[in-house]
C-alpha cells in the first residue's frame, strides 16, 4: 500500500506576524514529499513513525469525540492500517521549518476524514477556513499550538494568501523563470530546531510593550509590503522592504537566529549581496535567503549549503 504524495511549503514571508494578523504568504515546494505507506520488511526509521502515529490515533479519537461537528474519522480503517504497520514515508526534514508535521495531517486527513473537504470542490472562503480550523487542531498534537496552515497548504498543493486570521485565499504568484538572476532560496543551518521553544519566547516577547510596538510598527508593516510587493511582481520593493525585514528580525528576534549566523545575517545587509530571514519557527533548520544576484550571493556564502527555492 502507498497513498498519494503531500509535499513541504515554505511560508515566504509572514513567521510569527500571522500569529499578530499580519498578511503571510505560503507556497507548496516539492522538492520534499511523504505518502502514508505499509511495508513488509519496516526500518527502524518506518518503526518510529508508527510509534508516532499511534499517538496521533489515541489524540484524534479524543479530538473526535471533544469536537464531533468538527470533523469524525474511519477510526476503525485507520487503526487497522496502524496496526498494519503504516508509517509516513518521508523525505521532509523535521525541525526544519518545512512542514514535515503538516504533511502528515494533510495525508491523514485526505485518507481517513469522513465528508472531507476535497481540492476538486469549488474552495470558498469559508471551506478554507474550516479546513485550516480542522489541520489547527490535528496538528496541536505535535507542536502545542498550530495555526493549520501547513497542512492547508500540504493539503491543497497551491498557495495560499493569508490577509488576516479569519480571512485566506487561494491565489497565484509570478511565474518562475529559470534564467532569472533573482532567487529566494535555502540556507541549511545544520541544527534541528524546535518548534514550541520558540514560539514560547515569542509569547513571552508579546507580555512587553516596547516588543508589541516593534512588531506592529516594523516587523508587520515589512511583512505586509513584502508580500503585496511579491505577488506584484515589484521586485525592486521587494527587496528594499527584505532589507528592512531581514534587518528588524536581526535586531529583535535574535535566539530564533542561530548564534553561528548573526555574522552572516548582517554581511547581507551590509553587502546587499543576499538578505536571510527566518523560515518557520527559526532556531534552527532553515533560514530563507532573497538574493537579486544568485550567483553573487552564491560566492558569498560559498561555505554553506543552498538550495533554491524560486527563481525570477
Amino acid at each position: 500500500m502507498k497513498g498519494p504524495l503531500f509535499y513541504s511549503k515554505i511560508l515566504l514571508f509572514g513567521e510569527y506576524g500571522i500569529i499578530k494578523d499580519s498578511k503571510g504568504l505560503s507556497i507548496p515546494y516539492n522538492f520534499y514529499n511523504g505518502a502514508l505507506k505499509v511495508d513488509e520488511n519496516p526500518s527502524e526509521e518506518a518503526i518510529k513513525s508508527n510509534a508516532s502515529l499511534r499517538r496521533f490515533v489515541t489524540y484524534l479519537e479524543q479530538l473526535q469525540k471533544d469536537q464531533p461537528e468538527l470533523v469524525t474519522f474511519n477510526l476503525d480503517a485507520l487503526k487497522t492500517d496502524v496496526e498494519r504497520g503504516m508509517y509516513f514515508d518521508s523525505s521532509i526534514p523535521q525541525g526544519y521549518g518545512v512542514g514535515s508535521s503538516g504533511a502528515l495531517v494533510a495525508a491523514i486527513y485526505d485518507k481517513y476524514a469522513n465528508d472531507k473537504i476535497t481540492v476538486l470542490e469549488n474552495l470558498t472562503r469559508e471551506k478554507l477556513l474550516q479546513l485550516k480550523t480542522i489541520f489547527s487542531q490535528m496538528e496541536a498534537a505535535f507542536h502545542g499550538k498550530s495555526s493549520g496552515l501547513d497542512p492547508l497548504n500540504s493539503y491543497l498543493s497551491i498557495p495560499i494568501l493569508i490577509n488576516s486570521k479569519d480571512n485566506i485565499e487561494a491565489t497565484g504568484i509570478p511565474s518562475q523563470s529559470a534564467t532569472g538572476k533573482g532567487a529566494v532560496f535555502l540556507l541549511d543551518s545544520g541544527i534541528v530546531g524546535e518548534t514550541a521553544p520558540m514560539v514560547n519566547i515569542f509569547m513571552e516577547n508579546l507580555k512587553e510593550e516596547g516588543f508589541r510596538k516593534m512588531l506592529k510598527s516594523q516587523f508587520i508593516k515589512y511583512t505586509d509590503a513584502c508580500v503585496e510587493n511579491f505577488l506584484g511582481g515589484d521586485m525592486k520593493s521587494l527587496f528594499a522592504n527584505t532589507k528592512q525585514l531581514s534587518k528588524v528580525v536581526l535586531n529583535n528576534f535574535k535566539p530564533m537566529i542561530p548564534e553561528q549566523f548573526h555574522g552572516v545575517w548582517q554581511r547581507g545587509i551590509d553587502t546587499n549581496d543576499y538578505y536571510l530571514k527566518l523560515c518557520g519557527s527559526g532556531g534552527g533548520g532553515y533560514i530563507l535567503g532573497f538574493t537579486e544576484d544568485l550567483e553573487k550571493a552564491k560566492q558569498s556564502l560559498k561555505d554553506y549549503k543552498l538550495e533554491v527555492v524560486y527563481q525570477f
